[in-house]
């Protein structure tokens, strides 16, 4: 197995130990997931940016709970931002 970070292996180790509990999510909660992996699925262009590190691992965390990569978390906000979808409470 691949070398894993500490975050990593707290959760491999809660997995092992019975911890972790299935999320169910319902079927408008999968759609709009699924509608999010689809607008950002075409993934032609590369941007690097720095972020701080307080953020980064805020944003691996929700989408861990999301269940989804944070990489296309990144992306889904970004997209949902510029489409204008995404605003200010």
């Amino acid at each position: 197995m691949a070398d894993l970070d500490a975050e990593e292996g707290e959760i491999l180790d809660a997995y092992h130990a019975g911890e972790l509990e299935r999320l169910t999510l319902t079927g408008k909660e999968l759609d709009g997931y699924r509608a999010a992996a689809r607008a950002v699925s075409r993934k032609d262009q590369r941007v690097n940016i720095r972020i701080s590190t307080r953020d980064l691992e805020d944003l691996k965390i929700k989408a861990l709970e999301r269940g989804m990569p944070y990489q296309t978390l990144i992306a889904s906000v970004l997209h949902q931002y510029a489409a204008g979808r995404l605003s200010r409470r």
